[in-house]
């Protein structure tokens, strides 16, 4: 392998990172040790490719998600001091995740144009900042609803591993976070560097952008990366049913092309299953809520109580009620 010394093509890439309150370790960590095992050769950790701090308006522990605690290497420097920073969220039921000054300092490096990451729920303390209004956001599909539900006006989508669109980034997190890391690395040192951190951490490639998350909706099997965006988007949309078009335009077919695509690869229509997906979710909030029959139905994209219920009856051999009694 070349040195990586030797096809380093700017200064040093330079990272901060902010931590909120029960971040994730993982992701944290698999994003900061791509960056060190790409800064010198080998396993050496010398800082000589690229440099990262964790900032902090205090130097008190942060607590992970896991319970380990990491401490600030930084106070809040000049924005300006790094490429990007990187904002780890964590769980989303905590109401407070950063404190006043950590979401004033990202305001300002917003302002002077400092590209903002959001890895694993950071893209949601950027978007109540309001930095992720006209940005597209990638987040996972565990967190997509509640991210439309807190933020409808934002652009999102839950079937990319990560996206850079301008001056933000986001990442749905987990391993994913080393793809971003090492999309970073190749783009501001060398694909030489990559190659080494990837090695040394045993990842065999480093997955793009345009690669799906690794979920399989209802478990459908299919081998084509584009009808597996497509279910995903389905299951995200089951509500708002997302038509055909749109969902062929998600990624770069006519209608007439994903049409064929599922007949050649599933045996059957788009329609068919997305109505399949949908019907499956009104099944399990029959099963696990109390909900009524038409708020079931609402939910999952019917109109009429009285439609939904004839097909669910066509798809399962009993009605919703029967169902829900006998399993009581």
């Amino acid at each position: 392998m070349k040195s990586v010394k030797q096809e380093a093509k700017h200064d040093p890439l330079k990272v901060g990172f902010i931590l909120a309150r029960s971040f994730t370790l993982s992701a944290f960590a698999l994003f900061v040790d791509t960056l060190r095992l790409a800064s010198d050769e080998a396993d050496k950790s010398g800082r000589v490719l690229a440099d990262w701090q964790v900032l902090g308006s205090t130097r008190h522990l942060i607590t992970s998600s896991c319970g380990v605690q990491v401490a600030p290497t930084s106070d809040f420097i000049d924005p300006k001091e790094f490429h990007y920073i990187v904002v780890v969220g964590g769980l989303l039921n905590t109401d407070i995740t950063i404190d006043n000054q950590t979401a004033d300092y990202l305001k300002k490096a917003a302002a002077q144009k400092i590209p903002l990451i959001g890895v694993c729920t950071g893209t949601f303390i950027l978007a109540r900042l309001g930095l992720m209004k006209t940005h597209q956001t990638c987040v996972s599909w565990l967190h997509y609803q509640a991210y439309r539900e807190q933020f409808p006006e934002n652009p999102v989508r839950s079937d990319r591993l990560f996206n850079l669109d301008r001056s933000r980034g986001s990442c749905a997190g987990g391993s994913s976070a080393a793809d971003m890391a090492a999309f970073l690395v190749r783009r501001h040192i060398s694909r030489d560097a990559e190659r080494n951190a990837l090695e040394v951490l045993q990842i065999e490639r480093a997955r793009s952008g345009l690669d799906i998350q690794p979920r399989k909706p209802l478990a459908i099997e299919c081998q084509d990366p584009r009808l597996k965006a497509v279910l995903i988007t389905m299951e995200s949309h089951i509500e708002d049913v997302v038509p055909t078009e749109d969902l062929a335009a998600s990624v770069g077919l006519s209608r007439r092309q994903l049409e064929r695509l599922f007949t050649e690869e599933m045996k059957t229509s788009p329609g068919a299953v997305y109505t399949r997906i949908r019907m499956e979710r009104a099944k399990q909030l029959v099963l696990q809520t109390e909900a009524p029959l038409i708020e079931i139905a609402l939910e999952v994209g019917f109109d009429s109580a009285s439609h939904f219920a004839r097909l669910f009856r066509r798809l399962y051999g009993q009605s919703p009620t029967e169902l829900r009694r006998a399993h009581a």
